[in-house]
């Protein structure tokens, strides 16, 4: 038992451990495709997603990229940027991004991040059980360098770039209006496109409930999205 405790009190020394959920995102200077940036500040003010792959010239990765990149725009309409990230060096990137246009005439226009090892690491982006190469993880982060969401998908799996855009929107939402976002939203099978209620913290506003909003009961209430 004391051994364990040791071991445990070593990893907490070395370091804060990958970030989590809530966290800031770790500062940092990052060697891009687009030149140097330091991170998150180069989005200061904007919502920015992280996605780091295996490597260039890989096939679901090279799917991945000409999807991110057909959806750029409506990121951006939710002032949202992207940002990649893979252990290959900028000239690799340079090359591969080269190798899309020139088959698939879609010019990849976010950055790519060139990464030595230390950003993955930081990040928590080298799995022990998937060898040396960085998973396939999404960091949502917000215009505060908070990370929203962390998503991690295997080698064998391709991203759903809907769902990440639909997430960017939901947490926007959630943001502006306090509620929560129900599941498969906008298109949900109990309430379409309403918005949860955060449930009520005391009888009075209980009781008040179901005369404001549209309820199963005072702590599932929702209302229209488009009449707010």
């Amino acid at each position: 038992m004391g051994e364990k405790i040791y071991e445990v009190r070593k990893i907490k020394k070395k370091g804060k451990g990958m970030p989590l959920i809530g966290d800031k995102f770790p500062k940092m200077e990052v060697q891009t495709t687009q030149g140097m940036m330091k991170l998150p500040k180069a989005f200061k003010g904007k919502w920015f997603i992280l996605f780091s792959h295996p490597g260039d010239f890989t096939p679901v990765c090279t799917t991945e990229f000409v999807s991110f990149q057909l959806r750029y725009d409506q990121f951006r309409d939710l002032d949202c940027e992207l940002i990649g990230l893979s252990v290959d060096q900028v000239h690799s990137h340079l090359k591969w991004i080269e190798w899309i246009w020139e088959n698939f005439d879609v010019d990849i226009e976010f950055p790519v991040i060139a990464d030595t090892g230390k950003v993955a690491d930081t990040l928590g982006l080298i799995h022990p059980n998937k060898g040396t190469n960085t998973v396939r993880a999404v960091f949502i982060v917000d215009p505060e360098g908070i990370i929203r969401a962390m998503l991690y998908y295997p080698q064998e799996l391709g991203r759903n770039m809907d769902e990440i855009l639909r997430m960017v929107e939901g947490f926007q939402t959630a943001d502006e209006k306090s509620v929560a976002i129900p599941a498969n939203w906008p298109c949900n099978e109990i309430i379409g496109k309403g918005l949860i209620i955060p449930p009520a913290s005391d009888i009075e506003t209980a009781i008040k409930r179901p005369e404001k909003y549209k309820c199963f009961d005072w702590w599932l209430c929702y209302r229209n999205y488009y009449k707010w």
